[in-house]
């Protein structure tokens, strides 16, 4: 079919005077297709009047599409077997051409921000080859949405604390802070609602509020809004994570941060520009940092074991012996973790990011020849004795009559005797001796009642 040019061509050339084999020669066309241009005098496409061949069905076709849930090929083949004569291709055309079973295409938007306004934040899972090993991983990324600094991390896992620590370092990397934060709808960081009704948890509105921005949620399903932070996942992927290994967690994201530093200085083509040359425009739009921003932390409650360690996230680390049987707050910090028994003695380690590990400190560790040897009362029995040797016959029957396992056991004693006052604790061990009383559950009831007597008598309630 010729064209709405070719048409206006042949009428053009023939009203200068050529003949129609002229023209034909001319536009290599045949002298009957010239002869009904001529004839219709009209450069308008000619309408196709005809039917097409699945316009009869049209009716069927909808049932069908309903009952074979939107196969086309099931479609066909009941049509078929049901007399129409058409094919695939036909059947096919037909639905393309109505509508049917397609959802309409609609034209993808262009997003344009000013300077300052707004930064996109999203995780993406990788896998790393972390100290020889393959792990599955998490990368964060945070962009700028008008000049496109990029600046990302990777970590095993990604949670609240986190979140709040990779923000703190991103913000801190591109020197302000924008008016809102752009993220996917994750529940790291929403209570509830999706799109413009998202509700932030209220540990990160409070994060967000002390930087300086707010966070902002698209719609489900609109990924496009957050293109700004999708797009660099797979340059990352298979531009720095390709063939690269990496020593330990610390060194992957020092990598990482260096690998930023150079892609910000380097021209982009869609930007035409150097995020970094844009960059100098947008810092003066961003809000300054607070004068001080307090480190990311986050604390745990935890009880010394009988080999001297604290337990965390699967990893032990060790503190002094006499931290045993203590209970302690423990401070998980982005690079460290804090062992507090109380204001004067705290134990620092470096937080450990690889699971089941276990860390000693050199002054943890008993001089060589000095440590428990075979035959020695545990520490909890010595610390028991030395601080009540009246207990002495007590503990020993508590040992080998007790239905508890003996560290269990002398565990429980030693925190009895810590936390209850002397006079009934050691009256209601000596009455337990006297009837071969080895339950502790039950010798704690009556230390409480002892105390609950002796020590919260009530006006009005005496005997006398």
């Amino acid at each position: 079919m010729l064209s709405q040019s070719q048409r206006a061509t042949i009428l053009e050339l023939h009203a200068k005077g050529m003949n129609k084999r002229e023209i034909a020669k001319l536009l290599n066309l045949s002298r009957q297709s010239v002869r009904k241009v001529l004839q219709a005098n009209s450069t308008d496409m000619p309408k196709i009047e005809r039917e097409e061949k699945a316009a009869p069905y049209r009716q069927q076709i909808l049932e069908l599409l309903h009952t074979c849930k939107g196969n086309l090929v099931r479609v066909h083949e009941e049509l078929l077997a049901d007399g129409a004569a058409l094919s695939y291709q036909a059947l096919t055309a037909f639905c393309r051409r109505q509508g049917i079973g397609q959802t309409p295409i609609a034209p993808t938007g262009r997003y344009h921000f000013e300077p300052g306004v707004e930064m996109q934040h999203d995780t993406s899972p990788h896998e790393v080859i972390v100290a020889g090993r393959k792990c599955r991983a998490q990368t964060a990324s945070a962009v700028l949405c008008y000049s496109r600094i990029l600046y990302f991390e990777i970590w095993p896992h990604f949670q609240r604390f986190d979140c709040k620590a990779f923000l703190t370092e991103a913000l801190r990397y591109m020197g302000g802070t924008p008016q809102r934060t752009m993220i996917d709808n994750t529940h790291v960081v929403v209570l509830r609602g999706s799109g413009k009704l998202m509700e932030p948890v209220p540990e990160m509105a409070a994060f967000a509020e002390r930087m300086g921005f707010r966070f902002v949620a698209h719609e489900i399903g609109d990924a496009n809004r957050s293109a700004r932070v999708e797009r660099p996942f797979h340059f990352i992927e298979n531009n720095f994570l390709a063939g690269r290994t990496f020593t330990s967690w610390q060194h992957l994201n020092s990598q990482a941060r260096q690998w930023c530093d150079r892609v910000n200085a380097t021209y982009k083509k869609h930007l035409r520009a150097v995020p970094r040359e844009l960059y100098a425009v947008e810092r003066l739009h961003l809000k300054p940092l607070p004068v001080w921003i307090p480190e990311v932390y986050r604390l745990h409650q935890r009880v010394v074991d009988t080999e001297g360690y604290v337990a965390l996230h699967s990893n032990r680390y060790s503190v002094p012996a006499a931290f045993i049987g203590r209970r302690v707050e423990v401070r998980e910090t982005r690079e460290k973790i804090e062992i507090e028994l109380d204001a004067r003695r705290i134990v620092t380690h470096t937080r450990l990011l690889t699971a089941d590990q276990r860390v000693t400190l050199s002054e943890h560790r008993p001089p060589r020849g000095e440590g428990h040897r075979r035959g020695d009362p545990p520490p909890d029995e010595q610390t028991i004795l030395n601080a009540a040797p009246e207990l002495a016959a007590y503990v020993e029957n508590l040992k080998r009559k007790g239905r508890k396992v003996t560290g269990l056991a002398l565990r429980q004693l030693l925190r009895m005797l810590r936390e209850y006052p002397r006079e009934p604790f050691l009256g209601a061990i000596a009455e337990a001796a006297q009837y071969g009383l080895y339950d502790l559950d039950r010798v704690e009831r009556m230390i409480l009642r002892r105390v609950q007597r002796d020590f919260f008598l009530l006006e009005g309630n005496n005997d006398d």
